[in-house]
C-alpha cells in the first residue's frame, strides 16, 4: 500500500482530489434536490386519471351542448358532495389570452367544468387581433363562472401580461387565485381541488405545481420534455428543501393579499417573468407548498421548432438576473461544477492519451465515478420522468446533460451583450 501512495505523482493527487469533490457535490445536489419529486409523490400517491389531449377533446365534445342550467345542476351536486367534507374556499382560476381564439375553444370548457364547489375563472383579453373576444362572448353565454376582462390595446408597458395578472387579481372576488395559460388543460376534473390542497395552513401563499407538455413524435420535443422535466426537479427540489425561488404560470396558486402586498412593482421593466419573478420575491421557507398528485398536473402545447423553444428559453432565462442573491449563488453551483467536472474528465482522457498520467488509479477512479454520475442521472431522471407523465430518455440522458447548460450560458451571454446595447442606445 505504501509503495502504491507513494508512486502517485502530486499532479496524480491533485486530480483525485478535484475528481472526488466535484463528484461529491453533485451526488449531494442529486439527493438532495434533484430526488425530491420522487420523495413528494410517494407522500401524495393517488390513483392516476390521465386526462391526455384525445380525451379532453372527446370530453369537449360530448358536452359542447350544455346550457347554463346543466353547469349549474353539476355545481349543485358537487355541492352536496362536497358539504360532506371539509368546506373549501372559493378560488379564481386566472387566464391571460391574447390571441386564443382557438386554444379557447379546445380548452377553457376543462377549466369551467372543474368539480370544485365554489369557483370563477377569469379570461384576461390581453389586446388579441383575432376572434378571442368573439369566443369568451359565447361562452359567458353558457357559463355563469366565466368572467372577462381586458388589457386595452394601447397600454404602454413592456410586459401586459403582468398588466393582465394585475387586473384579474383585482377582480377576482375569491381570497385564492390559481393561475394557468390558455393553452393549458388541467390532468382531471379534480385539478383546482388538488391544487387548493397546497393551502394546509393559514401561512402558507403559496402552492407550486407542475406544468407538463404534450408529447409528440419530434426530436425538438424530447429536447423541450428534458429540459421542462429536469428544470422542475431542480425548482420543485429547492421548493421541497425550503429554498423556494421560482414557480411556472401554467400551474401556480397563491393568496390574493400575497400578490396586491408587493405585485409586480419594480418588475414592470422586465419583459418576462410574469410568473417566477413573483414567486422569487415573495416565496420564502414557510409559506410556500409543493402539490404534485397526478391529478394536479397540467397540460401544455409545445414548441414546434427548435428556433421558437430558443426564444422562449432565452425570454426565461433573461429575468435570471433579477433573482435575489442566495438563489443565484445556489442556482450557479450545479452548473459550474457540472462543467468543471467534464472538463476534468476530459482533461484525464488527454493527459493519459499524452502518457503524462502514469499511475492507473487515476483513470479507473474518474471512469468508475463517470459511470456512477451517469447512472444516478439516468435513474432519478428517468423515474422523475415517468411520474411526471413522461417517457425515460436513457443514455440521451448524458448529451443533454453537456448541451444545455453551454446553451444557456450561451444565452444568458446573449442577453447580457444585448443590456449592455439597450444601456448605451
Amino acid at each position: 500500500m505504501e509503495q502504491i501512495i507513494e508512486s502517485i505523482s502530486l499532479l496524480d493527487w491533485v486530480l483525485i482530489g478535484a475528481l472526488l469533490a466535484l463528484f461529491c457535490y453533485q451526488l449531494y445536489y442529486y439527493v438532495r434536490y434533484m430526488a425530491g419529486v420522487q420523495r413528494r409523490v410517494r407522500h401524495q400517491t393517488k390513483k392516476r386519471f390521465r386526462w391526455r389531449e384525445s380525451s379532453v377533446s372527446n370530453s369537449i365534445s360530448d358536452t359542447s351542448d350544455e346550457t347554463i342550467e346543466d353547469s349549474s345542476n353539476v355545481a349543485q351536486s358537487t355541492n352536496v358532495l362536497e358539504a360532506k367534507e371539509v368546506v373549501k374556499p372559493g378560488v379564481s382560476v386566472v387566464v391571460c389570452a391574447r390571441n386564443e381564439e382557438e386554444n379557447l375553444q379546445h380548452y377553457l370548457q376543462a377549466l369551467l367544468s372543474q368539480r370544485y364547489p365554489e369557483f370563477e375563472v377569469i379570461v384576461v383579453n390581453d389586446a388579441s387581433l383575432d376572434n378571442t373576444q368573439v369566443v369568451l362572448d359565447q361562452m359567458t353565454q353558457r357559463f355563469r363562472n366565466l368572467r372577462l376582462t381586458f388589457v386595452p390595446a394601447d397600454a404602454w408597458v413592456r410586459s401586459s401580461k403582468k398588466l393582465a395578472l394585475t387586473l384579474a387579481a383585482k377582480a377576482a372576488k375569491y381570497d385564492y387565485l390559481l393561475l394557468t395559460d390558455a393553452d393549458c388543460v388541467p390532468e382531471s376534473p379534480y385539478w383546482i381541488s388538488e391544487m387548493m390542497k397546497g393551502f394546509v395552513s393559514p401561512e402558507i401563499d403559496i402552492v407550486l405545481g407542475y406544468g407538463a407538455y404534450f408529447e409528440e413524435p419530434r426530436w425538438v420535443n424530447r429536447l423541450v420534455q428534458y429540459d421542462t422535466i429536469f428544470n422542475a426537479m431542480q425548482w420543485l427540489g429547492m421548493a421541497m428543501s425550503r429554498h423556494p425561488y421560482m414557480g411556472v404560470g401554467r400551474n401556480l396558486a397563491y393568496r390574493k393579499s400575497a400578490f396586491l402586498n408587493k405585485g409586480f412593482s419594480g418588475l414592470l421593466g422586465e419583459k418576462a417573468g410574469d410568473d417566477d419573478l413573483l414567486v422569487n420575491r415573495i416565496a420564502n421557507r414557510h409559506n410556500t407548498e409543493v402539490v404534485l398528485t397526478p391529478d394536479s398536473y397540467t397540460w401544455s402545447i409545445p414548441k414546434q421548432s427548435f428556433a421558437d423553444w430558443r426564444r422562449q428559453k432565452y425570454r426565461h432565462l433573461s429575468v435570471s438576473p433579477v433573482y435575489r442573491t442566495a438563489t443565484k449563488l445556489r442556482l450557479l453551483c450545479e452548473p459550474l461544477t457540472r462543467g468543471l467536472w467534464y472538463a476534468l474528465i476530459v482533461t484525464i482522457v488527454v493527459l493519459a492519451a499524452m502518457g503524462i498520467l502514469t499511475h492507473p488509479l487515476v483513470w479507473a477512479l474518474a471512469a468508475i465515478l463517470f459511470v456512477m454520475r451517469l447512472v444516478l442521472q439516468m435513474s432519478l431522471i428517468s423515474r422523475a420522468a415517468h411520474i411526471l407523465g413522461a417517457q425515460g430518455f436513457g443514455m440521451s440522458v448524458l448529451l443533454y446533460d453537456v448541451y444545455l447548460p453551454l446553451s444557456n450560458l450561451g444565452m444568458l451571454i446573449k442577453h447580457r451583450l444585448h443590456r449592455k446595447q439597450e444601456l448605451k442606445w
